[in-house]
Order: C-alpha cells, then sequence, then structure tokens
C-alpha cells in the first residue's frame, strides 16, 4: 500500500497519483510566472509549487484534478513541501475518482447524525429544541458531508460535523462540572454556530471560499437563519436573541472575526470550547507524522510553533 502524502518523510521520493485541493497562480519578485498547489490524499495535503508555468498550466492543474507527481519531500521553513520534479493530468483509462483522494472523518454520516441527535433529545428548553432542530433538518445534508475549514482544522469530508460532535462531548463534561451552566443553549450553540459554512464554503471537494462566504461569512449568514428560523417557526423571546449573541461571538474577539466579544457565560464556553477541539486536531494532525522525540513541522495556525513528541 502507497504511503500517505503527509507520512513521507524529508528526503523521500514521491511517484503518487495527488489530487489538487487549491490551485493559485503567482508572479516571483523577477516577474516568473509559478503557481502555489495544494496537493492531498486521504493522508492529508502537502503544499508545492510548479514553476515557470504558462497558461496552459492554469487550465491543466486547476483545483479538483487528479495528478501523477514525481518529486521529493524537503522542509522549507520548518514545514514539509513536495518538491516537483514531474507531474501531468491523470488519464482516463487510469481510471481514477476524486473520492479516492479525499480525507473524511473516521465515522460514517449516519453515525454523526445519532451522535447530534442524542444531544437534541437531552435539551429541555422547548423553543431552543425547536429552533435548533429546524435548521438542522433544513441543511442535514451540507451539514453531515461540508468540511469546518479550507484548511488547518477539520478541513475533510464530514468534518463540520466531525467538529460539532468532539464539541457537544466537551460541552457535556464541562456541564457536569459547572451545572450553573445552561445545557440547553450551550448544546444548541454549539451545533449551530458553524452552520452557516455550509454557506461560506464551496462544498467537500477542493473547498473553497464562496462569494457569499467571503461577502458575509458564516457569523452573520447563520444570525439571519436563527431569525428565520424564529420567525418561521412562530418563536419570540429571549432564547432567539441568545442564540443570535452566541454565534456572533463564538470567535471571541472582534480581531477573530466576532462582531461581539462573549457575554453570556454559555458563549465564553463555547468560544473555549471550538478553540480546544481546532487547536487538538491541528496538535494531533501534526504530531501524527511526527517520530518520537522529535519535533513536529512548524503549524503557522499556533503561532508559528513546533512541538516536540514525547518517547513516553
Amino acid at each position: 500500500m502507497t504511503k500517505g502524502i503527509t507520512t513521507r518523510a524529508v528526503g523521500e521520493t514521491v511517484d503518487d497519483f495527488l489530487l489538487i485541493k487549491q490551485s493559485v497562480k503567482g508572479v516571483t519578485t523577477t516577474g516568473n510566472p509559478f503557481m502555489s498547489l495544494v496537493l492531498q490524499d486521504k493522508s492529508g495535503d502537502i503544499e508545492a509549487k510548479l514553476w515557470d508555468t504558462k497558461d496552459e498550466h492554469e487550465r491543466m492543474y486547476a483545483a479538483e484534478t487528479i495528478v501523477k507527481v514525481g518529486g521529493e519531500i524537503h522542509n522549507y521553513r520548518g514545514k514539509n513541501q513536495l518538491r516537483i520534479k514531474s507531474i501531468r493530468p491523470a488519464k482516463p483509462e487510469e481510471n481514477l475518482t476524486i473520492a479516492e483522494f479525499l480525507p473524511s472523518a473516521a465515522q460514517t454520516t449516519d453515525e454523526l447524525h445519532e451522535e447530534v441527535t442524542k444531544f437534541l433529545f437531552e435539551m429541555e428548553n422547548p423553543q431552543i429544541q425547536r429552533i435548533t432542530r429546524h435548521i438542522l433538518k433544513k441543511y442535514q445534508q451540507q451539514f453531515l458531508t461540508f468540511p469546518a475549514a479550507t484548511r488547518n482544522h477539520h478541513d475533510y469530508v464530514s468534518g463540520l460535523a466531525d467538529h460539532v460532535v468532539s464539541m457537544l462531548k466537551l460541552g457535556k463534561a464541562i456541564c457536569e462540572v459547572y451545572p450553573s451552566l445552561d445545557k440547553d443553549l450551550l448544546y444548541s450553540g454549539i451545533i449551530l454556530h458553524d452552520i452557516g459554512k455550509v454557506f461560506e464554503l464551496s462544498g467537500p471537494i477542493a473547498t473553497t471560499y464562496t462569494i457569499e462566504g467571503n461577502l458575509l461569512g458564516h457569523i452573520s449568514i447563520m444570525v439571519t437563519e436563527i431569525a428565520k428560523a424564529a420567525e418561521e417557526l412562530g418563536i419570540e423571546g429571549e432564547e432567539v436573541m441568545l442564540l443570535q449573541h452566541i454565534v456572533l461571538s463564538h470567535h471571541g474577539k472582534e480581531e477573530w472575526g466576532s462582531p461581539k466579544k462573549p457575554m453570556v457565560k454559555e458563549a465564553e464556553i463555547l468560544h473555549y470550547i471550538d478553540n480546544i477541539d481546532a487547536k487538538m486536531m491541528m496538535l494531533d494532525r501534526v504530531l501524527g507524522k511526527t517520530k518520537e522525540g522529535e519535533f513536529s513541522e512548524r503549524v503557522f495556525a499556533l503561532d508559528n510553533r513546533s512541538f516536540y513528541k514525547p518517547k513516553l
């Protein structure tokens, strides 16, 4: 079985089929065109540069294209990259499908749906439960298949639902330690906080930001969706405003993308839970391809730090 692209060590050669996840055209300081590629298989993705490109290369090596790549893994500024020595589009007779190259959640969509449903049944506030069910049912298919991001964390098929399930488990454990938290408000906030990403992102394959995502963002989109759900269900009251506030504030600070800072304790806790789960995903991923007794590659989203993997 071929080793995954993210498991290759520096110096190892590559001669594999990979999927172009992202493709961006650029120009060097000397005016020479190049392309920045993100290539992936089921193990994850790796960055690569294609130098001295021409206009036809932009069409040949667009996102969602399967390519045969020859090259070598090298380290650039503390992070593994693929140095491309040869590349060509896959041929029709090679019978490859995009699905063969997509990382996905460990659980199936049915299992993830069942996990989320358990938490819906635990809710006691009928207003909060009805709003949450309504929105979840409306976007169920996208919720169960979309990633939670384009890069860094839960950026794979069903990553959004996987992220929410992990957060719900954390939320339940925290509520058991701190029973003064409103469980329904916290669970609903966790389920709803990122559903706006089904509008913000293009989908599970070669994920990019949509026009709506760039112009509005998932936070403001979701605040509108909560208001629409409440109106469609004939629900009025503080619950609607609190759910909107939790979504508005879940990034924690204005400079991190939240229009408001958390001003109720459930919003504050949800922000921490969201942060913990995202950071743990990044740490597990980078340390999963690091040998014991060595430092990982740098993680840009974690202050560009390297992490040591103990021999324990």
